[in-house]
């Protein structure tokens, strides 16, 4: 699958040298990818290096909450990207169903601030997929399988971002 896999490196090399960051967002066992794909990146994920710009989307409560209780949860994350993304940062998008209306949302709004969009998805993630600069699509209808491929694609892209920075 390294056809998928390496434009999305690029990617996340190119906003790291940049200065920009990664946005991760998602729901329930994506949001819990999402979070800890961005604290591999600030914390680490094999190896002692300066801190990377990630940061999941799906952490605070107080946004979430208070945003889904005024003005619902289908654009609780695009908010935050009106918010926090600049133009040039990677946002990425994880949905297993690649359906999901919060994260095509995310997305729209994301490629409206000029960042470069990435979805991960389930084989059949054509909503999010087609939203999206790039994709990577899980080859896998099944949630946990899905799950499982985002964790390992998302673990060797800060892999590759960590191997780079570190030199």
């Amino acid at each position: 699958m390294s056809e998928q896999i390496a434009p999305l490196a690029e990617a996340w090399l190119k906003a790291l040298r940049d200065g920009k960051k990664i946005l991760f967002f998602g729901n329930g066992g994506s949001a819990a990818d999402a979070q800890h794909l961005a604290a591999e990146l600030v914390v680490r994920y094999r190896v002692n290096r300066p801190a990377l710009a990630g940061l999941a989307l799906t952490t605070d409560t107080s946004v979430l909450t208070a945003h889904s209780n005024d003005f619902g949860y289908e654009t609780v994350f695009a908010r935050q990207i009106e918010a926090l993304a600049q133009p040039g940062d990677v946002v990425i998008g994880i949905s297993t169903s690649g359906t999901s209306k919060n994260v095509l949302l995310g997305l729209q709004a994301a490629n409206k601030r000029g960042c470069v969009t990435i979805a991960f998805t389930g084989e059949k993630g054509a909503d999010c997929a087609a939203e999206a600069a790039l994709s990577f699509k899980a080859p896998s209808g099944v949630t946990a399988r899905v799950q499982e491929c985002h964790l390992l694609i998302g673990h060797l892209l800060c892999d590759v971002v960590e191997q780079v920075s570190a030199e």
